[in-house]
């Protein structure tokens, strides 16, 4: 399976991945990995294909065991999210840069089975990351709480893998994105700028 021009990126809930991202695709000519959910409501904006692939949690369980994944991970809200052989295929085919959004499981499973992947971890302070959640869920009490035990966990894991961090600080979004830039351009030369 050819994975030459595919990139990683993953961070904590509110550290701006998405926006990186999409900082990306507008200076690249790319391609995204779709990952397959099984999250049952779509937030606002989200659509079948953006960014997810949404099927039903049998289904999900049904490419488990048919092997169709690459890598499957079950989250924090018991959802299944994960990437098949035929989405990685199809990435591969277009030519473009791809880029591949997953959690922190995902990460190092791609690790594991395609090391010359590189990996970008988005980050930024903590205090930065509970406010982004505050206004982009607009959480109760309980719910806030649960997600920053779960960020304060995954920052602190010894067992993250990634190749590049970028910190995504308030206010300076377009910051992060250049140095993205940078590192896709080391990395493939020949990536086609837009």
């Amino acid at each position: 399976m050819n994975t030459d021009h595919i990139i990683v990126v993953y961070g904590p809930s509110g550290s701006g991945q998405d926006s990186v991202i999409e900082g990306i695709t507008k200076r690249f000519d790319s391609e995204r990995v779709i990952t397959t959910s099984s999250r049952e409501e779509m937030r606002p904006g989200e659509e079948q294909g953006k960014p997810y692939w949404f099927i039903s949690k049998d289904e999900f369980e049904e490419g488990i065991r048919e092997g169709r994944f690459i890598e499957w991970a079950q989250t924090y809200n018991d959802a299944y999210y994960g990437v098949t052989h035929d989405e990685i295929e199809r990435v591969a085919r277009s030519g473009k840069l791809g880029i591949w959004k997953v959690d922190w499981k995902g990460a190092r499973s791609i690790r594991k089975l395609f090391p010359d992947i590189p990996i970008l971890f988005i980050t930024a302070p903590i205090e930065s990351l509970r406010e982004r959640l505050i206004k982009r869920d607009n959480p109760d009490e309980k719910y806030l709480q649960e997600r920053m035990a779960f960020i304060e966990d995954l920052l602190s894991r010894p067992d993250l893998v990634y190749d590049y961090t970028i910190e995504n600080l308030d206010g300076r979004l377009e910051e992060a994105v250049a140095e993205a830039e940078r590192i896709i351009r080391e990395r493939f030369p020949d990536a086609k700028a837009l």
